[in-house]
């Protein structure tokens, strides 16, 4: 997941330079697009991955052939419905909707309708990965991803020499996509060898597939929305020169949670697979998990809350080092709450009970509305950032608390967790008190032991000691 973002680093200057401001800009609304209607998957990847996975730990491989093909054509059906709405969508897109120069309207129109015809690969892609992931086949998943992430960078680099043509470059990334999609394939008949004994499609397999699907599909939906609309409101409420000051530091925080992700990817496919027969281990891989996942990202967490002031100065000059800085500090508080919700809500959704997270999350859209425009009204965006992290830690208390109640054995450690929480918030609101940079290195320091003794004595059980004791080198011991 991080490998693309380095190649974009090095990337995206350079493609600005070649493409020019505008059609730069439309090639980040087809990225955009791409990325929007991965929800018409309607949640059959994460379904496919969770069925696949109990299969296995129950059946064997043998048996998940028939999902695998009923799913993959499920998928195929809503990509190819997809197209159609984008095919016939695009003049719209392109003549009236958005301000597009006369002179580029031609080529946009192109690439819209290259990106329509590229959408059943897009999304039956995920069903793809679903099933390797399920076969807990991460590293050949990386393998894969790696380069063909870093191509959507690097394709239209490749163009510059011959083209400036928006339609293109389209062209060269999905002619990737098309081959990381064959790759996929081709891992999956590797994989899985009762995929190759033929082409099986069963009905009673839809209702499964859809109702867990559709309810993974309104998170799908409602999350992203909730991650993004603060700007949105901003611009509304506030004046739009605001949501620059928002927008960059929460670009910026927002890439924590790659590490949530990750780590919820593997996870997932193994809550599915145990919980039926081993619930004890279920529910101590889960509280595991969130603990682990604490300790790691408390580090991160505190030093961007500390040193916020003087990195966004360095990075973009004094304004934003003074307008920023507060909301960088909430969001950073916001997006550690929301990273530990990851590990619940995969919980909840590999034992199947993805109507909860769903629920959850339609009662959490409303309320983050109101108090969002509230707070923006009345505080601007440090507001925005604050309801932010209201609406992570509200997000967090309710899935953690459903999930701890079907989690045997979970409920004493997540009240560690609870606790090891309220500690690592008041450390992040004392750590944005100084002002000296020698004082804030020192709290810095000061802090960050004082959460590692904490999390040896606290966080990490006896017999995860005993384990980090044997690995230690004789010398560290």
């Amino acid at each position: 997941m991080c490998a693309p973002m380095a190649v974009a680093l090095f990337a995206i200057p350079l493609l600005i330079s070649g493409l020019g401001k505008e059609r730069f800009a439309l090639l980040s609304l087809v990225w955009m697009l791409v990325g929007y209607f991965g929800v018409f998957d309607l949640g059959l990847g994460r379904a496919l991955t969770k069925i696949i996975a109990e299969k296995i730990g129950k059946h064997g491989p043998r048996e998940v052939a028939t999902s695998f093909w009923t799913a993959m054509s499920l998928m195929l059906g809503l990509g190819i419905l997809a197209g159609f709405i984008v095919y016939f969508g695009s003049p719209w897109l392109a003549m009236h909707a958005l301000k597009i120069d006369p002179s580029l309207q031609p080529e946009t129109l192109q690439s819209f309708r290259a990106v329509a015809w590229g959408l059943p690969v897009l999304i039956t892609v995920t069903g793809l990965v679903g099933s390797l992931e399920a076969c807990h086949r991460f590293p050949l998943v990386n393998l894969i991803r790696i380069p063909t992430g870093a191509f959507t960078f690097i394709g239209p680099l490749l163009v510059l020499p011959f083209s400036k043509s928006l339609y293109a470059v389209v062209l060269v990334l999905l002619a990737g996509r098309l081959i990381e999609w064959l790759l996929f394939f081709i891992s999956c008949l590797r994989v899985i060898p009762a995929v190759r004994d033929g082409f099986a499609f069963h009905a009673r397999e839809v209702p499964h597939l859809l109702g867990f699907g559709g309810w993974m599909t309104v998170s799908n939906i409602i999350q992203p929305l909730m991650v993004h609309i603060d700007r949105f409101l901003i611009g509304s409420l506030r004046a739009v020169s605001d949501v620059t000051f928002y927008v960059t530091p929460a670009e910026i925080i927002v890439k924590i949670l790659i590490l949530p992700r990750a780590w919820v990817s593997v996870l997932f496919p193994t809550f599915a697979a145990d919980f039926r027969d081993k619930p004890e281990a279920t529910g101590h891989l889960f509280a595991q998990s969130v603990r682990l996942l604490m300790i790691l990202l408390f580090p991160v967490v505190l030093l961007l809350v500390t040193f916020a002031p003087e990195g966004l100065t360095l990075w973009l000059g004094p304004e934003f080092g003074v307008r920023s800085a507060p909301v960088m500090r909430w969001l950073t508080a916001g997006v550690f709450l929301y990273s530990l919700s990851f590990v619940p809500t995969s919980l909840l959704q590999g034992i199947g009970r993805p109507d909860l997270t769903a629920k959850l999350h339609a009662i959490e859209l409303p309320l983050y509305l109101a108090s969002a425009s509230f707070l923006i009204i009345r505080y601007g965006i440090v507001g925005a950032a604050a309801a932010w992290v209201l609406r992570a830690t509200f997000d967090l208390a309710g899935t953690a608390w459903m999930a701890s109640r079907r989690a045997p054995g979970s409920g004493a450690s997540l009240r560690r967790v609870s606790i090891a929480a309220a500690l690592t918030l008041l450390m992040l609101a004392a750590a944005s008190i100084p002002t000296h940079f020698l004082l804030k290195c020192a709290i810095s320091a000061l802090f960050l032991s004082i959460f590692a003794l904490f999390s040896w004595k606290w966080l990490i059980t006896p017999e995860d000691r005993r384990i980090i004791l044997k690995r230690l080198p004789n010398s560290a011991r």
